[in-house]
């Protein structure tokens, strides 16, 4: 039983330390003086909650042990690979413009086809 005592006040100094030595943007959910009261009033609940959803953890999550190796992405033979989707750096204005100078242009050729079928004599 001493044993357990001991691992709950350890698990509640470490979790007071942890959250008034954290910035007031790395506490979720609750204010920082919520956690505290939560965490003294209720040691080992408090104390679980503030390490489980209480506290902002770094993008990668958390380190244990040594670092791992990264290794290098292998590439499956099967799996087929998606082209890039082209990009395109024109302004919108420019898209218009270019739009407007094709639709132009197609309305050209429509109006010269239909000159070439109305000439008398002359065959397409």
């Amino acid at each position: 039983m001493p044993v357990l005592s001991i691992l709950v006040l350890a698990l509640t100094v470490v979790a007071l330390i942890d959250i008034i030595t954290r910035d007031d943007s790395q506490v979720k959910h609750m204010p920082k003086l919520v956690w505290i009261l939560l965490v003294v009033f209720l040691p080992l609940i408090g104390g679980v909650l503030w390490f489980a959803i209480g506290r902002e953890y770094p993008e990668g999550g958390i380190r244990l042990g040594r670092e791992r190796r990264e290794r290098p992405a292998q590439r499956q033979p099967s799996a087929p690979v998606a082209p890039a989707r082209p990009v395109d750096t024109r302004s919108t204005e420019e898209q218009i413009a270019d739009l407007d100078r094709e639709i132009e242009e197609w309305r050209l050729r429509d109006e010269i086809a239909k000159r070439r079928k109305d000439q008398p004599g002359e065959e397409a």
